[in-house]
């Protein structure tokens, strides 16, 4: 095969349209090559963050491997249909031409060099891959092979298909964790406890990859507000979005803020697409994504942002035929937004996607490393990624903890809070998502009646900014008019500065408005309070409960709701005595 089949590639995909040389891939490509060839193990497991290249990685050593005539065939297994599709592009592009149809049977042209197919697909007929293996010389791409974990039938049912493979690759991108399943073909080592940690051949994280501005940087914005709901029993609660709650509270503050009829997703898209606008000053093509909980959401979400732009947007189903196509469809154009339920599954390439509204109840972490790895896929230097979130614990650690490297761990149940965050397979997340729909069929005895949304502060690189921004003010404006291409050490410089200006203008508006309402100046140093929680939090992978527990056992006096402004104070100064220590 000639380098010159590396040239013509699809304009989406620039990075891949230069693999014809070692020096035109990425360092960690290269260096992760080099590797694989210099052991040329059976198994090799690479690990990398969503965007950063692993099909490029991985159709290279196809490549070389095929050259080398050390492999005559390629199976690639993928977790969906949509991305048999996309494998099957994507090498096409590179001259390996895989067939992603009902490969099970026989009589596929020779002009195939392999296949496509999914995990649920293997698991039906796995004698099929173990003879291909026992005939020829056989490369097998495991994507997002975290997938092999869900289920101990299909472990099975993968060794089975794949034991006499000459070759096997197994990719991933998604943080991890279970105790329920070994991930066939896997390196477990034993740690100190007597669990099994798997071991990767090969690791480029997030963090690295950011340094390498190999991935979008990404600016999470946070907002809270007052929500007003009708339990089941008939009683009127309200609360916060953003303040200390109990986790039943925190759920139906959060679920009354997704009402489709509130003013807080209305307030929170209308922002969205503001900040939608402004980067596409700079990105003529940039896209924006709305996460949904279910169909009837987005389909409201959809009517919702039609009449804040005007334009109709594209929505995506993942049970109605034809959802693959749309997806597509909204990749090669220049639409504004699409909405989706779910639709956020590893390997969806919509790489002009920079906005994002994450307007779903679903909370696991592998859910959310998903949802966020579909705006980090970067196609030029500086672009800027911004993801909407509204201001409740989980999902601020999960956005805290992005940078984070998850192993695979098998027979021990992690006690650490944080760990316990991320203890799931992708069963566990299904399983999760089964919960929330049933919880959200109970909805019709939960009658959200009010919200609205206030800006609460924007969230990058586990650091807070814009804790003290007045709502719909000039403050709120200056985030949401960051520019669309910026580089990581950029926004962080340009969040400081605006930080700064905002600090200012308080500090000029306080001067001229000495008095100051006590009810004001109590909500701006609880909010200051919780801020400096919700860091130690983070730094100690603790709960927020456990810190403020500790602070007034510390500082005595009541819950922060009753605390008095002295006691509020006592509590700031003693919690930033601990952030300094």
């Amino acid at each position: 095969m000639s380098s010159a089949a590396f040239e013509h590639l699809s304009p989406a995909y620039p990075q891949r349209a230069a693999w014809g040389t070692a020096s035109s891939l990425r360092a960690w490509q290269t260096e992760a090559l080099e590797q694989y060839h210099a052991g040329e193990p059976q198994d090799f497991l690479c690990v990398a963050t969503p965007g950063a290249g692993k099909t490029t990685f991985a159709l290279k050593v196809a490549k070389d491997l095929l050259d080398a005539r050390k492999i005559k065939r390629i199976i690639v297994v993928t977790p969906t249909e949509h991305l048999k599709v996309q494998w099957a592009d994507a090498a096409a592009r590179v001259g390996i031409h895989l067939d992603p149809g009902n490969n099970a049977k026989r009589g596929r042209s020779k002009e195939f060099v392999g296949s496509t197919m999914t995990y649920a697909g293997v698991a039906v007929r796995p004698w099929v891959y173990e003879g291909i293996c026992l005939s020829q010389d056989t490369l097998v791409i495991l994507d997002e092979v975290h997938h092999a974990g869900d289920s101990r039938s299909w472990g099975d049912a993968l060794h089975e298909a794949f034991h006499y493979a000459a070759r096997r690759l197994l990719l991933t991108g998604t943080p991890f964790r279970s105790d329920e399943h070994p991930i066939p073909f896997v390196t477990y080592d034993l740690a100190h406890d007597g669990a099994r940690i798997s071991r990767a051949d090969y690791t480029y994280g997030y963090a690295d990859a950011l340094k390498d501005h190999v991935v979008r940087p990404v600016v999470f914005m946070t907002y809270g507000g007052p929500m007003r709901w009708r339990t089941k029993a008939g009683d009127e609660v309200a609360a916060n979005l953003g303040e200390p709650l109990t986790k039943d509270i925190t759920a139906q503050a959060w679920r009354t803020a997704l009402d489709p009829k509130g003013e807080w997703i209305s307030a929170v898209l209308s922002a969205a697409d503001k900040r939608l606008t402004e980067t596409r000053r700079h990105i003529a093509d940039a896209g924006g994504l709305v996460i949904a909980s279910n169909q009837t959401q987005a389909r409201a979400y959809a009517r919702v942002l039609q009449s804040i732009t005007g334009e109709k947007p594209t929505v995506v189903l993942s049970d109605e035929a034809g959802a693959s196509q749309r997806i597509e469809k909204f990749s090669q154009s220049d639409e504004r937004w699409m909405v989706a339920v779910r639709m956020v599954s590893e390997g969806v390439d919509v790489p002009r996607l920079t906005v994002g509204v994450y307007a779903t109840a679903t909370q696991t972490p592998l859910f959310f490393a998903q949802a966020v790895g579909r705006f980090v896929r970067l196609r030029r230097r500086g672009e800027l990624a911004t993801v909407f979130l509204p201001t409740v614990p989980v999902l601020l650690g999960h956005a805290g903890s992005m940078e984070r490297q998850r192993d695979h761990v098998l027979g021990r149940r992690s006690q650490d809070p944080d760990e316990g965050l991320w203890a799931e397979s992708e069963a566990e997340m299904e399983a999760a998502n089964r919960k929330e729909s049933a919880s959200d069929a109970l909805l019709g005895e939960f009658e959200a009646m009010e919200s609205s949304a206030t800006f609460d502060h924007v969230l990058f690189d586990a650091q807070q900014y814009g804790m003290f921004a007045e709502p719909a003010s000039q403050d709120e404006q200056d985030y949401l008019g960051l520019p669309g291409l910026l580089d990581a050490d950029q926004v962080k410089t340009l969040l400081a500065e605006r930080q700064r200006r905002q600090v200012k203008r308080r500090e000029h508006q306080t001067k001229r408005e000495p008095q100051v309402a006590l009810h004001r100046a109590m909500a701006d140093r609880r909010k200051q309070l919780n801020s400096l929680v919700a860091q130690y939090a983070r730094i100690r992978a603790v709960p927020h409960s456990h810190v403020h527990a500790d602070l007034r056992r510390q500082c005595g006096g009541p819950t922060l709701a009753q605390a008095s402004s002295e006691q509020v104070e006592e509590r700031i100064a003693m919690i930033t005595e601990w952030l300094r220590s």
